[in-house]
């Protein structure tokens, strides 16, 4: 990853008895100007950012329900076409059917559908939580979750109380795409009870290769949340075999406030993923 480089140079022998007479008021700026300086020099300063709000997730079992009861007629519809024989014609009403199926979306849950995305050439190795709350009546809460494209499952934290301090860390390797997006599933989406039952994240610190490097703001909301910044990976793509053995990169996303659940002080992300560049 590019990372700005800078060169302290050793500065003339000074008197530094005479500091010792400075006005207050100066050594305080004297104070806040080396601090400023060892912010920007030995690491990037933290942006505060704030989302942009997409797509709302609206979704229920019930949903789930009427989703595949609709994908099987318009599979039906669908083997007709296929298999239709000369000069067989889909009625008005099989035509209206089939102009209104979405093919895009598998399943009720998906979040990209089959089309191509940035993921056609992207993705990541592993996933690695602080805690995971414990499997609930077949229900697991896995770091994996979190990034599997699903709206219905997610990843909680398993410690007591909301979760404060707690984080997931995606692991990537060299060669993987550049990331422009990252886009967040606020909470348990897969109805609104369970998204009102369990807390949601407030604020997010983001790390890069554990660098603190932005806060992220979240809205109490079940639209999708977007976050847009300059390429993050490995900007020199040219010489594909000396990127692949570039050392692997991490980004961190720790918990340091959250809204509070009607019901559970268990914190929930249904999903972090990403979209990007160097893959088209």
């Amino acid at each position: 990853m590019q990372v700005n480089s800078f060169v302290l140079r050793n500065p003339p022998e000074r008197n530094f008895s005479n500091h010792l007479k400075m006005p207050t008021m100066r050594l305080q700026k004297v104070i806040i100007f080396l601090t400023f300086f060892t912010l920007t020099v030995f690491g990037q300063p933290v942006k505060d950012m704030q989302p942009k709000l997409v797509q709302l997730i609206d979704k229920s079992l019930q949903g789930e329900i009427e989703f595949i009861k609709q994908r099987e007629i318009c599979e039906t519809v669908w083997n007709k076409v296929v298999n239709q024989k000369d000069g067989e014609m889909l009625s008005p009403a099989e035509k209206k059917i089939y102009d209104n199926c979405d093919e895009s979306h598998e399943s009720y849950w998906d979040i990209l559908g089959v089309g191509c995305s940035w993921y056609c050439g992207g993705g990541l190795d592993t996933i690695s939580s602080s805690s995971t709350l414990k499997t609930i009546r077949g229900i697991k809460y896995s770091a994996n979750n979190i990034h599997d494209l699903n709206y219905k499952t997610a990843w909680i934290e398993g410690v007591p109380g909301y979760g404060i301090g707690e984080n997931i860390t995606y692991h990537f390797p060299p060669q993987n795409p550049r990331i422009t997006d990252i886009i967040i599933v606020n909470g348990y989406v897969k109805s609104q009870k369970a998204w009102q039952d369990n807390s949601r994240v407030k604020k997010l610190k983001m790390y890069v290769d554990n660098k603190p490097f932005a806060i992220l703001n979240l809205a109490d909301s079940r639209q999708e949340q977007t976050f847009k910044f300059a390429p993050l990976g490995y900007g020199d793509r040219e010489n594909w075999e000396q990127l692949q053995t570039k050392p692997w990169w991490t980004i961190k996303f720790e918990i340091l406030e959250v809204y509070k659940g009607d019901k559970y002080d268990d914190t929930a992300i249904t999903e972090i993923y990403f979209d990007g560049i160097d893959v088209h």
